[in-house]
């Protein structure tokens, strides 16, 4: 892929944008409607302030899928899902501190939180024009 082709300034993929902001759209609204349950799983986890860090994170989460579809505030919108899952990954899918049971499911949803967030840089660089 040449330079001009990647900094043409032009949006991604709406197809694109649209797959990756309403996967992540379905997590966010996941979490804002299973408050409770996620705030006592963060807790389990050793989150501080989760009561707080939940539904902000949610919404930063929804805010930023929100954006990342409709291409508004770009840089802003990759930047709220990379800081949601550059935050959320290690402290919640902590799969080397965990028991053998419990293994495999923290490290699959550490790897898949990690490729989300690997997107979510993607979408930023493209935003910035890198």
């Amino acid at each position: 892929m040449s330079d001009t082709e990647t900094t043409d300034g032009r949006a991604p993929s709406l197809l694109g944008r649209l797959l990756f902001a309403s996967g992540l759209a379905a997590l966010a609204v996941l979490n804002l409607t299973n408050l409770e349950g996620r705030i006592a799983y963060a807790d389990a986890k050793g989150v501080p302030l989760a009561d707080r860090l939940v539904p902000a994170s949610s919404g930063l989460l929804l805010g930023g899928s929100l954006g990342i579809a409709s291409w508004t505030l770009p840089k802003l919108s990759a930047g709220a899902v990379g800081a949601f899952f550059a935050g959320v990954t290690p402290l919640m899918h902590d799969f080397w501190a965990v028991d053998e049971d419990s293994r495999g499911e923290e490290l699959t949803s550490f790897l898949q939180n990690l490729t989300l967030l690997g997107a979510a840089v993607a979408f930023f660089r493209r935003a910035s024009g890198k």
